[in-house]
């Protein structure tokens, strides 16, 4: 039980992750290799300023921050020297590992004293003690606690960005992935747009490794690595949960069932005694059977509606 409560609750961080992802892969069609440097930055600037004596809070804010920064400066390398999005990318996400080492001072760094988790844990603990009964089995509560804050900020969050794709502003952003020859023809700054969604995209990825590295207990500079996987894998498992549709509202809804349901996957996958090793294999073929599987089902399925159509006629 408490392995269900701390894989739901991983999932949920990599839900905001999948997030960032969906706003960069399926809004601007960009597959933006930065998120596997903000990922780290947010999980190095937290666990500093946490070390340094901030509150959790700010150091958790701050860290976002970084991960937008980052964000931008890969949309500005694209939109201005014109230097394609992936290799922007790329070369952003290279600069941050060191950017990583120099904050923390070490290739790792623990993160001791109360994160953004321990008012959560406080009133847990307050309620039902140190072990929470749940189905009849004891949970800890440090696991009821991290699931609670990550349910509630990954929620807040799917809401705020469903509201904020569809205002203005995101309504622009939206229709820059789409059709940006009209965007720009109407005198709007597809450029603007782009290096606003890619900051945003990241303040997102880096939130999640802010939150990710204050669950575990420290922040690593690989940490980053393969998380825009798993985020691509969350979107695209999210599609194939709702369907191919247009409506931000399911496409965000998607991209965090697809983050959880993934993450209960690995640990399914490490249950039956899967080496830690084989985590990335087994990573390549759920985004591999996520994107071919569709196919396939859809085929199936209006064969067997034909079938049904050609009996009825008979």
């Amino acid at each position: 039980m408490s392995l269900v409560f701390a894989t739901l609750a991983i999932g949920l961080v990599f839900a905001i992750l999948a997030f960032g992802v969906y706003l960069s892969f399926h809004v601007y069609r960009i597959p933006d290799i930065t998120a596997d440097g903000s990922f780290p930055l947010g999980a190095a600037v937290t666990a500093r300023l946490l070390k340094d004596g901030h509150d959790p809070l700010s150091a958790t804010a701050a860290g976002a921050a970084c991960g937008a920064l980052a964000g931008a400066i890969t949309g500005l390398i694209h939109t201005r020297f014109r230097i394609n999005a992936l290799l922007s990318g790329i070369l952003v996400m290279t600069a941050l590992y060191s950017v990583s080492l120099r904050v923390m001072g070490s290739s790792n760094l623990s993160i001791s004293g109360s994160t953004l988790f321990t008012p959560f844990d406080r009133a847990v603990r307050s309620v039902w003690g140190d072990q929470v009964v749940v189905a009849g089995r004891e949970v800890p509560a440090t696991d009821v606690a991290a699931l609670a804050t990550c349910g509630v900020l990954a929620g807040a969050l799917a809401v705020a960005l469903i509201l904020f794709l569809k205002t203005e502003l995101g309504t622009a952003m939206r229709a820059t992935g789409d059709n940006a020859r009209m965007l720009r023809a109407l005198g709007t700054s597809t450029d603007r747009m782009i290096v606003c969604g890619l900051a945003i995209s990241n303040a997102l990825v880096a939130l999640a490794g802010s939150l990710f590295a204050q669950m575990q207990g420290f922040a690593d500079a690989q940490m980053g690595i393969g998380v825009i996987v798993f985020g691509l894998a969350s979107v695209i498992l999210g599609q194939t949960l709702v369907g191919t549709t247009r409506s931000v509202s399911l496409g965000v809804i998607g991209a965090l069932m697809g983050a959880v349901l993934f993450r209960l996957l690995v640990a399914i996958a490490i249950r039956l005694g899967l080496e830690a090793n084989d985590l990335k294999l087994v990573t390549a073929v759920v985004v591999l059977l996520a994107i071919v599987a569709p196919g396939p089902l859809k085929r199936l399925a209006s064969r067997g509606a034909g079938r049904k159509g050609a009996h009825a006629s008979a």
